[in-house]
């Protein structure tokens, strides 16, 4: 596919490796470029865009660190395979059965990939501010945090941060160091907190330097943070969740029915 461009950049403050990189990107998470395609060649590249061969590959390069085509200097430049996922929040957001792991995991092993989850901090904390907004908690009032990384094939693919109110947390396992069999959506469920309905706020953000570290990012794409709310009877928060995952690599699908 052939996009219009123009080589003046106005308005666009990037510099051209960069914009040329945007463009393939685009085409490559839109599924005009697929896995398995090979890009234009150096010289075609240079001529749509009317850049150097310095700058071609400075593009090129980028897209390389970013994990999205694969090649060496020389040779053909390849779209790499299965590289975006369509996470599906709904999936994994019901409590899983009695004994079966977290929904997440399970989810995730159905399209073949190994998916794991590690915990890395309990901790009672002040949370961030959209957070005790969402918990009704008063100024300076603390919560329980859960941390864990999640990874698929030994890539960490989303940084989740977990936050319970203290009255509920309290002197139940949501305050142990090791993880939940089911997650916390059973534990809940069987505390007498039934999830009833969830609530996702989804932005896009420039990473903080924790989470570029976490995920392993190769530079400052934005990440798509979600806040999510879980409500219990009588519209109750009882969990406000913040996830991070790298923009240029995952999407997020709802699926509606019209009222």
């Amino acid at each position: 596919m052939t996009v219009p461009h123009t080589d003046d950049g106005a308005g666009d403050r990037r510099s051209l490796h960069e914009r040329i990189a945007a463009d393939i990107r685009d085409e490559i998470m839109s599924g005009d470029l697929e896995p398995g395609a090979k890009l234009p060649s150096t010289n075609q590249l240079k001529e749509r865009f009317d850049a150097s061969n310095a700058t071609i590959q400075k593009a090129l390069q980028l897209l390389k660190e970013e994990r999205l085509v694969v090649g060496r200097a020389g040779a053909a430049v390849i779209v790499r395979e299965h590289r975006q996922r369509t996470m599906r929040p709904a999936s994994y957001m019901a409590p899983a059965p009695p004994g079966e792991p977290y929904r997440w995991l399970t989810e995730a092993a159905k399209h073949g990939t190994a998916a794991h989850s590690t915990l890395m901090e309990v901790a009672e904390v002040r949370p961030p501010a959209d957070v005790s907004a969402a918990l009704n908690l008063a100024v300076d009032e603390t919560a329980l945090l859960r941390q864990q990384i999640l990874t698929i094939d030994d890539e960490p693919v989303e940084l989740v941060k977990s936050y319970y109110p203290l009255g509920i947390a309290r002197g139940t396992a949501i305050t142990g160091r090791r993880k939940i069999k089911g997650g916390t959506p059973a534990l809940l469920a069987a505390l007498g907190f039934p999830p009833r309905m969830s609530v996702d706020r989804v932005s896009a953000r420039v990473p903080t330097q924790e989470q570029f570290h976490a995920l392993r990012l190769p530079s400052g794409l934005p990440v798509l943070r979600t806040l999510r709310v879980v409500h219990s009877d009588g519209d109750r928060p009882i969990e406000v969740t913040v996830m991070v995952k790298a923009g240029h690599l995952y999407e997020l699908q709802y699926e509606f029915t019209p009222e």
